[in-house]
This record gives structure tokens, sequence and C-alpha cells, in this order.
């Protein structure tokens, strides 16, 4: 069994499925508008009153104000913050005062080499990914000899997330591109990728 959260929701519908599927972390894209899954602040707070409260909310961002990260933060509208671009331990260091919200950050691996920079880093979670969003897979072999929780994204979907899950054993698994169809998150999709991850009897048509 394995954690799951599900990244890019971006629509009322996108919640009424996570609220069936019930990852244990749901992910929005807040301020990105390179993402097709980008959202405003206004928008995630009319996406957070209709979300399970089982459910986590991280709010990704890529190197944004620490002030606009830590408001959000303050005004309880997630639980996570990950940070995606090239935020550093200063950057780190910095929003840990406005907040005790817990950190995830986003490292991405294309050798063995790029886990030092994860093992070093002072996030309470690390986030390993073939690249920002690409949606591609990387050697999961690298991860061996990790030793510290971590979530597994890039190009996971539910061909593949028990072979991750036996493999590389991560923390959490994080999924987005794998649960659409046409760039739209897709219900059935997301209910077998939390139902695999959480090794739960299929019980939907």
């Amino acid at each position: 069994m394995s954690r799951i959260k599900i990244c890019g929701l971006s629509r009322s519908e996108d919640i009424i499925y996570v609220n069936e599927a019930k990852p244990d972390y749901a992910g929005f894209i807040i301020n990105f508008p390179r993402s097709h899954r980008n959202i405003d602040v206004q928008t995630l707070k009319e996406l957070k009153q209709t979300l399970n409260p089982d459910i986590k909310a991280v709010g990704v961002f890529v190197d944004q104000p620490v002030e606009l990260v830590a408001g959000i933060a303050q005004a309880g509208l997630i639980e996570l913050i990950q940070l995606h671009g090239k935020e550093d331990e200063n950057y780190i260091r910095r929003l840990r005062i406005h907040t005790g919200v817990r950190i995830i950050k986003a490292f991405q691996i294309t050798s063995p080499e790029d886990m030092k920079a994860v093992e070093k880093s002072s996030a309470d979670y690390v986030l390993l990914d073939a690249g920002q969003g690409s949606g591609k897979t990387f050697d999961w072999q690298f991860l061996a000899d990790v030793e510290r929780p971590y979530f597994l994204a890039g190009g996971i979907s539910a061909d593949n997330i028990e072979a991750a899950m036996n493999i590389a054993k991560p923390f959490a698994l994080d999924v987005s591109s794998g649960v659409e169809t046409d760039k739209i998150k897709d219900k059935k999709k997301m209910m077998e990728v939390v139902r695999i991850a959480h090794k739960e009897e299929k019980y939907y048509e």
C-alpha cells in the first residue's frame, strides 16, 4: 500500500471525482500560467470549500514570492506546500518563519548524481520527478539508496503504478497526466490508480 496524490485539480468536477476516489493528497497548481492545470487563489478557495477534509490539499508553486505562498498557507487553504521551481535552502528557511506547514521540495532526477541535493534538502519531504511536470518516467533504480521519505512523480498511471510501488517503494505516489484524457481529469482513471495504490478491491463499474 502507498499514499497517493492526485495533482493538477482545476475544476469543480475534479473535486467531485477526487472526493469519490479518496486519495491521500489533492494537488493544486497555483499562479503558474504555463500549465493547463493552473488556477488562481480565488479558484483555490472555491475548490477547497468542497474538498473532503480528510484529503490534504497541497499547493504547488513555481518560484513564487515567499509572502504569497505563506499567506495561502496561513489562510488554511492548503495543508502542505510543494515547491517545484528553483527555490533554495534560503527560500525554505524564510518560508518556515511565516508558516509551520510541511514543505515538499521537487527535484529533477536524471542521474544518480542528482540524489546528493535530495539528501541535503531541509524540506520535510522531497518529490522526485523526471522534469517539471513532464509526465515522463525516469530510471527508478537511481532511488535504491534514498534514505528519506519521498513522493515519486513522472509518468505514473494505472499501467505502471504497481511496478513503481514495488521497485521504488516511495512514501507517496504523485499522479497527474496519468489520470487525464485529453488533458482533462478522468474519473475512472483516478479511481483506478487510488484503488491500486491503496490495494483495495475493485468496487465500481
